[in-house]
């Protein structure tokens, strides 16, 4: 095997995608700063146990893990950077209120999120915490919304589901946390079968629950359907009136429902989703509640946020046109090199033609050209 070859899911990135990735970064970062959110970045890397602290457990398999030849510790190449900004939140900041952050960075994972994925996904995203309102949840999906609509991705649906339902009838069943995750596992891979013999020491009311919520996907019409198919239990109740008051409030997507779906990390604790598009084979965006997770790091603290892979985008949008340039000679005449410097302050992209390299720009489109013209430099349209 040759020394150059990477490792499986991990790619370099070549020109044209990374210029249709950065550009779309940075829109996506100018919007999230629109709606007030700080920028903040965290290390790729940290103390394992500061990781997996709390809810950053459930990332414990997708962890590299790397020993510190400074002081011997164990640490961990960061798989997802909510675990970190809630440590920025409850540890650094310590604000009263709430606050507004965003971050964008490469995290690393051990295995491939999907058959076709990448190892090493660009996560952005964005996150409130100190908010337990449903105004927060909302603002995180209309900005997850409009990210991608600033990213120009087409025929947007959005999928609502919320963590406190299957937790809620577990609870209700008195199932200990081991036959609580399989029935997780079961529900996420929509195994009816596996599902019954999970619950066939559960009560029956548990077992009808549970198999109730593999049907209950399609239009907003089945959260209706939900509330006299689930048990009338509290928590129920409040996650099907609060996502029916998510979805009345969303305008520009298609809203949908699965309330078995369990995608993602472990570590939601209330509405959920995941923003899906045409050409898309998995969600390009997912988010949702999550409180508490910085409690580990001293702040009890209500959160709520999603996150997405810039990687992932290319893929589903249409090409971006080339950034006009201008063409110009190289030369070590003072005068032309004053023109390309003046040129450049003023933010023009100018690309000095190498001798015998005329016809070798391919990321640029070169529309005028600077020439030489009674003696003084000057920029002609092609």
């Amino acid at each position: 095997m040759s020394a150059w070859v990477l490792p499986d899911h991990i790619a370099d990135v070549l020109p044209s995608e990374a210029r249709h990735i950065e550009e779309v970064r940075r829109d996506l970062l100018d919007k999230a700063r629109c709606y007030g959110y700080e920028l903040v970045m965290p290390p790729l890397l940290e103390h394992l146990e500061s990781l997996l602290s709390g809810t950053g457990k459930a990332l414990d398999i997708q962890t590299f893990k790397l020993v510190d030849q400074i002081s011997g510790r164990t640490l961990g190449l960061r798989a997802d950077s909510t675990p970190q900004v809630a440590r920025i939140d409850a540890h650094l900041l310590n604000r009263q209120g709430v606050t507004r952050l965003c971050y964008c960075g490469p995290v690393l994972h051990t295995r491939p999120g999907a058959p076709r994925a990448t190892r090493e996904p660009l996560q952005l995203g964005a996150e409130i915490y100190g908010h337990s309102g449903l105004e927060a949840d909302l603002e995180i999906l209309s900005l997850a919304q409009d990210c991608l609509q600033t990213a120009r991705v087409q025929s947007i649906s959005i999928d609502l589901a919320d963590a406190r339902i299957v937790q809620a009838i577990a609870q209700e069943a008195g199932m200990d946390a081991t036959l609580r995750e399989q029935v997780h596992l079961a529900l996420a891979a929509k195994d009816a079968s596996e599902l019954r013999s999970l619950t066939r020491n559960s009560p029956k009311q548990t077992s009808d629950a549970l198999q109730q919520l593999l049907q209950l996907y399609g239009d907003v019409a089945v959260l209706d359907e939900a509330h006299t198919a689930l048990p009338a239990l509290p928590l129920v109740q409040q996650a099907l009136t609060q996502l029916k008051w998510l979805a009345g409030h969303m305008q520009g997507s298609r809203i949908t429902v699965d309330l078995s779906d369990l995608g993602g990390y472990g570590y939601y604790s209330g509405t959920r989703f995941a923003i899906y598009a045409a050409g898309a084979t998995d969600a390009l965006a997912r988010g949702g509640r999550y409180d508490a997770v910085g409690a580990v790091f001293g702040r009890n603290r209500p959160a709520v946020g999603f996150s997405l892979d810039l990687k992932a985008l290319p893929g589903v949008l249409p090409v971006r046109p080339l950034r006009a340039a201008i063409r110009a000679p190289w030369g070590e005449n003072a005068d032309l090199r004053a023109a390309i410097a003046q040129l450049r302050q003023q933010g023009e992209t100018v690309v000095c033609v190498l001798p015998g390299h005329e016809s070798e720009i391919d990321e640029f489109h070169c529309d005028r050209t600077l020439v030489q013209s009674a003696g003084q430099w000057v920029v002609q349209a092609d």
